[in-house]
């Protein structure tokens, strides 16, 4: 397995920069594994809301002398140099009630070097954190009604330790009245500001918070569980909160499956972090003791039996077992300012992926027909629309999240994103069905989960690092099998990702109409992606272009739109009827198209007629999928 290491920032930026650079020193502090004398204390103001700010002030224990402080640059969880660096303004320093200077360091642009004046014992810090006003400026995180406080975003921290030797004392004050979720645990109350238990700074960046004035807190504990489980929800108005007793049961099994999955609980509590808006970004951000997830207002209010629920909330609760307790040693750095490597993702994401839907299928939030479906639409992805997989395989994609930061891509299918999510979850789908296969039923991917990530249980101060070995010997400690080797071949291309299908028990194949999953999920657009290779939002406008299909051959491309077809104004319904009539017909499907201020005519000769994915029972073999997909007893 190929383990490249990826360069420090500073050593990345030296070589980059030229003359100039090379003459520069860095004289950050290397973090080293010792106590920190003292207890940070940061006190957030979070009641800005109009103008939606942050205010910090941070008194951070110092000797006299030279002193760095790090803002937080590498985020667990994002795998990738996205500290929000740009967003912190009006930065200043005092000791003995002066202000001091401070320099940026010319390597690492979110180091601040300054000098402790003799007499002084701390520094305070104070800085305005200044949240996007508008979704262009990234996702927003203060509205009326709500908020998500990042605590990785408004921190400093000295240059020169572990991050889980520097004790800090946490108190943010919130709007009048309004209720706040988080892992970390009070200890006290001073009117609207809520003093948090001094906890290491690893923990704290680990638990953010979201407060609301519309808040709900569910109680999602198993019956006779001793770990209390909470969903805590803040919505843009008090009606989005109600919910029905099946819809809460639903998500009591989930957390029930997921404890018989992996036998052990790595939190002393766990609360979930659940906003429904229309003004607040959704999101979806792992941690041990809690998770960030953010969806639609009509999460409970417009619940479909049949469709089911999202599975974001069973994903990321997966991600307090593999990711945060157990994570791969090259994710694991000292502080987040060290560069981490993500080549063990398929397994971090990747299986995880998996997991959520499996959890979704076994608790109820998706129907088993709606879990069916939503794996056709992942198995048809990577049967028939990933192009991309002639020139790069699912390991390199690990890479994605520091060459691309999640920008949108052109063409996403040829350029590939982070494919060790879904083609994670493909390769473990097989490697699922073969355990079952060679054990006659008695063994199974799950008990490679308990055995892997179910270790040390109540333990949660501390985290479990592994290797590409450590998976291979408990997938090996399950049933003996080259098991190297068939990780290597899936992720590194040698071998195709939808074995797991047919192994299982189904097969893919294509219909003139949709599954129920993806009609539920279209949304106004239109999905032509394995028919004319493209893929058009409700204004008509072309998304991603598969390439090398017959759209893309016609000449079009992503970010163009359909304005008609055949002579008639574009809608849905009018391009159905013609892709159905081209199919018997004998003439090619005319549209018209706008770039930019231009307009052109495209003729896409394509006879195939409407086709989208389902999966079909393969007669006279086990269904082994149900079997993965059925509650455990």
């Amino acid at each position: 397995m190929s383990r490249r290491r990826l360069l420090p920032l500073a050593l990345s930026l030296l070589l980059a920069g030229g003359a100039h650079a090379q003459q520069a020193e860095s004289s950050i502090p290397p973090p080293r594994d010792v106590p920190y004398a003292g207890t940070m204390r940061l006190e957030i103001d979070a009641t800005n809301l109009s103008q939606r700010i942050f205010r910090v002030k941070q008194t951070i224990p110092a000797q006299p002398g030279a002193l760095t402080l790090l803002y937080p640059m590498w985020i667990p969880g994002g795998h990738t140099p996205r500290g929000a660096i740009d967003k912190v303004a009006g930065i200043e320093f005092w000791a003995n009630g002066k202000r001091l200077d401070w320099k940026r360091d010319p390597l690492d642009v979110a180091a601040f070097h300054l000098t402790v004046p003799e007499g002084a014992s701390e520094v305070v810090a104070k800085f305005d954190f200044l949240t996007p006003t508008a979704g262009n400026q990234g996702r927003i995180v203060m509205t009326p009604s709500m908020l998500n406080l990042q605590t990785i975003s408004t921190v400093l921290y000295p240059a020169g330790y572990y991050a889980r030797r520097i004790p800090v004392d946490m108190r943010v004050t919130y709007p009048s009245g309004w209720t706040a979720f988080t892992a970390l645990h009070e200890d006290g109350r001073n009117g609207d500001t809520v003093d948090y238990e001094d906890v290491p700074l690893d923990i704290l960046v680990d638990s953010p918070v979201y407060a609301g004035r519309h808040a709900r807190n569910i109680d999602l504990t198993p019956a006779g569980g001793k770990v209390p489980v909470k969903l805590g929800v803040v919505a843009d108005a008090a009606k989005y909160l109600e919910t029905k007793p099946e819809q809460v049961k639903v998500h009591q099994a989930m957390v029930v499956q997921a404890l018989k999955l992996f036998g052990a609980q790595h939190y002393d509590h766990y609360q979930f972090l659940f906003s429904l808006s229309a003004q607040m970004g959704g999101n979806g951000l792992e941690h041990q003791r809690s998770s960030e997830n953010g969806m639609g207002t009509d999460y409970f209010t417009g619940w479909n039996e049949k469709t089911g629920f999202d599975d974001l909330l069973p994903h990321e609760f997966v991600h307090s077992w593999n990711g945060k307790y157990r994570r791969p040693a090259d994710l694991w750095t000292p502080n987040y300012n060290v560069p981490m490597q993500d080549s063990l993702l398929w397994l971090y994401e990747g299986q995880t992926q998996y997991w959520g839907n499996v959890l979704a299928a076994r608790s109820g939030m998706r129907p088993l027909p709606t879990s069916i479906d939503a794996l056709a639409l992942v198995a048809a992805t990577y049967a028939d629309n990933r192009p991309g997989l002639a020139w790069r395989n699912v390991q390199d994609t690990t890479n994605d999240p520091i060459i691309a930061a999640r920008a949108p891509r052109a063409y996403r299918n040829y350029q590939m994103s982070e494919d060790y999510y879904s083609g994670g979850q493909m390769m473990w789908l097989e490697a699922d069905a073969m355990i079952r296969a060679r054990t006659g039923g008695k063994k199974s991917l799950d008990d490679f989960a308990r055995a892997f990530f179910g270790i040390n249980d109540g333990e949660w101060k501390q985290q479990a690092t592994y290797t590409f070995d450590d998976v291979v010997a408990t997938l090996n400690g399950v049933v003996a099998h080259d098991w190297a080797t068939f990780l290597r071949d899936r992720m590194d291309g040698k071998t195709g990702l939808v074995g797991g299908i047919e192994a299982s028990g189904w097969k893919l194949v294509y219909k003139d109409t949709p599954n129920a999953y993806a009609k539920a999920n279209m949304r106004g657009g239109a999905d032509y992606t394995y028919s004319l290779g493209l893929s058009l939002g409700g204004d008509g406008v072309i998304g991603d272009v598969r390439w090398d299909g017959p759209a893309f051959n016609a000449g079009l491309g992503s970010g163009t739109t359909v304005v008609a077809v055949n002579g008639q104004a574009y809608g849905k319904d009018v391009l159905d009827d013609a892709v159905k009539a081209a199919k018997d017909g004998k003439a090619p499907i005319e549209l018209l198209v706008k770039e930019f201020d231009r307009f052109r005519t495209v003729k896409l000769d394509y006879r195939g007629g409407l086709r989208y994915p389902h999966l079909e029972r393969i007669p006279g073999k086990p269904d082994t999928l149900s079997a993965i997909f059925a509650p455990r007893k």
